[in-house]
This record gives structure tokens, C-alpha cells and sequence, in this order.
């Protein structure tokens, strides 16, 4: 188990123009050959955005793109003609395929929170689609098997336990609070890195949101 801490991320984005970023992997000027992907995660972002701030439309290509807001709203509208505002509780995915433009803003009035993470798909190529779940459950897994990957979704209370996922790379990031993962005490922003995960379980310290990336072996 490999842990990264919030203070160690990559800070990117623009504090003039109400974009704060920090980065979890090798990132645009951050560039670290010993830090490009987990499996198949090559990205786990955490972004703040003000009021009327946001990122102007741009393209990705050949990714899964998985956002989950934590407080405000995100406004996403993208080339292919969706639109929606994504909530805390929802989770979006937007897989880029052979190419598509998007936008993401803070239309709302209060600060926009969100981790988005990239994930390598598979196969590259086809038709870029979209999707939003709303208010997904902690016993919901959420699936993106273009990437061929699942992300599980944990709130936790004080005390209460929860398995990690036993696969071969295991991706967990503590949105919220704190928890002990094995061994280790992880707080807001911190990450584990865990390979070949086996009977490993996560407790709550604090009120605590977790989110668990079950990861196959590439290929």
C-alpha cells in the first residue's frame, strides 16, 4: 500500500480566475514519469471552483471521464448536446471516445467542489456517450467496464467498517474525514495506492466519504 498525502498533490489551475486544482498524478507543467497512471486511473483531481468561474470548452479524447461533486453544482455541457447540473450524490461519466468537447462551470452562488478522474479505456475509438446517476446509494457499485473498472462509493460514521475491494489494483480516496485503511490514517485529500488488495477493511475515525476504484490488471 502506497499512501499520498493532500499536501504532497500537484497545485494547478488559476486563483486569479477562481480555479484551484491539485493533482494526484503526472499533470500538464507537473510532469512526473514515476507518477502516470494507477492501472487504469491516470488522473483523480480535486477542483475548486467559485461563483461564474469554470473551464472553457475543451476536447478529450480516448478517456473515461468520472466526476463527483461534493458541495455546489456543476453545469456540464458538452459537443454531442447534453446538458446537466451534477449534485453531491451524483455521479457523471463522460467517455471521450474518438473525441469530444465539454465545458464545465460553477453557475451556482456558492464554491463548486468536485474530484474528476480519468480513466484509460480498454479499447480507444468509438462513439463518445454520456451518463448521470443521480443520488447513487453506498451499496450501489458503479461500474465503467470501458475502462473495465467500478467504482464504489462509502459514507461512513464514526467506528463503522467497510471491506476494500479485493483486486488486483485498488485506488482509495478519502473525500471527506478521517479513517484508518490497515495501518494508516488518511485524511481529507489523502489516497492509497493498493496492489493485489486482499481482506483489507477501511474504519471510520470521524464522519468520513470514501471513494474505492476497483481496478483489473491491464492488460
Amino acid at each position: 500500500m502506497d499512501v499520498r498525502r493532500a499536501g504532497e498533490r500537484y497545485p494547478g489551475g488559476d486563483g486569479s480566475a477562481g480555479v484551484r486544482s491539485r493533482h494526484a498524478f503526472s499533470f500538464g507543467p507537473h510532469y512526473d514519469p514515476d507518477n502516470l497512471r494507477f492501472g487504469a486511473l491516470l488522473a483523480c483531481n480535486e477542483e475548486r471552483l467559485e461563483p461564474g468561474a469554470g473551464f472553457d470548452e475543451h476536447p478529450h479524447s480516448h478517456t473515461e471521464i468520472v466526476t463527483w461533486v461534493v458541495a455546489g453544482e456543476l453545469t456540464h455541457r458538452d459537443s454531442s448536446g447534453h446538458e446537466a447540473t451534477v449534485r453531491p450524490g451524483d455521479v457523471q461519466r463522460l467517455s471521450a471516445a474518438s473525441g469530444v468537447r465539454h465545458t464545465e462551470r460553477n453557475d451556482g452562488p456558492e464554491p463548486l467542489v468536485f474530484v474528476q478522474m480519468w480513466l484509460a479505456p480498454v479499447a480507444p475509438g468509438g462513439d463518445p456517450a454520456y451518463e448521470i446517476v443521480h443520488g447513487i446509494a453506498d451499496a450501489t457499485p458503479y461500474a465503467v467496464p470501458e475502462a473495465g473498472a467500478v467504482l464504489h462509493v462509502r459514507r461512513l460514521a464514526p467506528g463503522e467498517r467497510t471491506a476494500v475491494p479485493d483486486a488486483p489494483y485498488v485506488y482509495a480516496h478519502v473525500v471527506r474525514g478521517e479513517l484508518r485503511l490497515d495501518s494508516a490514517e488518511l485524511g481529507s485529500g489523502d489516497a492509497a495506492r493498493i496492489t493485489d488488495a486482499e481482506g483489507l477493511e477501511a474504519v471510520a475515525v470521524t464522519p468520513a466519504e470514501l471513494l474505492l476504484w476497483e481496478l483489473s490488471r491491464p492488460n
